[in-house]
């Protein structure tokens, strides 16, 4: 019989990501409405003693994998475990982050062990009662047919966006085990460490070897540039349809570098090539939960207001003073961006001078 909800733990050169413990916090959650345990699966080489770290997130297991075929990641062999340790402990659900790794991986493993498997998920849910007031909050549908949803239904609910972010489509895999899903980086909340928690740690013997390689490596080129993720940016200054252009940017970059903070950006920019997809937030974007947010020239359609309407605090800084931005921001400075933003860095700069006086 399946059981328990595994996470596939995603390291790059022995450091574990951040999505990985994003998982593990959501499938604590999920584990506590279906009464099972949530397992961590590591995989790496010399990778044992990230272990205990992963138990003090919230696993309450731990299956290593650790073989020299695993120290870079490369597809094969990290299927190929993958696929072991379903058929050998049966899980009742198995997460994955939607990373390059996770979306490389996943669809593969589901293939192979004939399952089903939902991409880019934003929410899981297990329990009915919960699905339903989110149902009730976040969409439209009618309520008659929210209170007609069978409420002993213990699948997994995978919702993710669809056609675009214009719709979300909530899917479940009835008839096959396990239920798979990748997940969003930035979406879940991060769980708090307990260093008190024990759990238990399991070296499995996988069986891989070198010969499950099947490309050869010939050298591994870190990145000299410190890419920096949105999602763990403190400030963004997120720009829209307003900046007009990928001039516009430039104001914002000056901004967000008086604040500490990052540039991000609505679908239009991306779409119009004005800016690196890595920056957009949204449902078909990124998920982000900073400190500050300055919306600059965005509207508020409600798939980018989906990304970023758990900020702290929210400025918006637009033409239109009834555009939805306006409505969800803390403040709402009603003008042209192209005016503001420059005086609003140039502001910036003299209190910071003062200060140091």
């Amino acid at each position: 019989m399946s059981k328990d909800i595994f996470v596939v733990i995603e390291q790059r050169n022995g450091h574990i990501q951040k999505v990985s413990y994003e998982l593990i916090g959501e499938a604590t959650k999920l584990a506590a409405d279906l009464g099972e345990q949530v397992v961590a699966v590591l995989m790496g080489y010399q990778i044992a003693d990230k272990a205990e770290t992963l138990i003090h997130y919230g696993a309450s297991k731990v299956l290593v994998l650790d073989e020299p075929v695993l120290e870079h990641y490369t597809t094969e062999p990290y299927v190929k475990g993958i696929e072991y340790v379903i058929k050998n402990y049966e899980p009742n659900v198995v997460l994955f982050g939607a990373s390059s790794i996770g979306r490389d991986m996943a669809p593969r493993i589901a293939g192979r062990i004939h399952t089903g498997l939902t991409a880019d998920c934003t929410r899981l849910d297990v329990d009915v009662a919960k699905y339903q007031e989110y149902l009730r909050k976040s969409t439209n549908v009618p309520e008659e047919k929210i209170i007609a949803l069978d409420t002993s239904d213990r699948n997994l609910k995978m919702t993710r966006p669809a056609f675009g972010g214009n719709v979300m489509a909530t899917i479940v895999c009835r008839n096959y085990r396990p239920q798979m899903a990748t997940v969003r980086p930035g979406v879940m909340a991060m769980p708090e460490k307990d260093t008190s928690r024990t759990g238990e740690i399991i070296k499995v013997e996988s069986g891989l070897t070198m010969a499950d390689m099947n490309v050869e490596i010939l050298d591994v080129v870190h990145s000299d540039k410190k890419a920096v993720d949105i999602t763990d940016a403190k400030i963004l200054v997120s720009g829209g349809r307003g900046v007009g252009g990928p001039e516009g940017y430039e104001p914002l970059r000056a901004l967000a570098a008086e604040l500490g903070g990052e540039v991000s950006s609505s679908r239009i920019g991306v779409d119009s090539g004005w800016i690196e997809k890595s920056r957009q937030v949204g449902q078909t974007g990124k998920t982000v939960h900073p400190n500050l947010y300055i919306a600059c020239g965005i509207s508020g359609a409600i798939q980018h207001l989906a990304g970023m309407e758990d900020s702290e605090f929210i400025i918006a800084i637009n033409k239109d003073e009834t555009c939805p931005m306006m409505k969800l921001a803390d403040l709402g400075i009603v003008g042209d961006l192209h005016v503001i933003v420059p005086k609003l860095t140039e502001a910036i700069k003299a209190y910071k001078a003062s200060q140091s006086v």
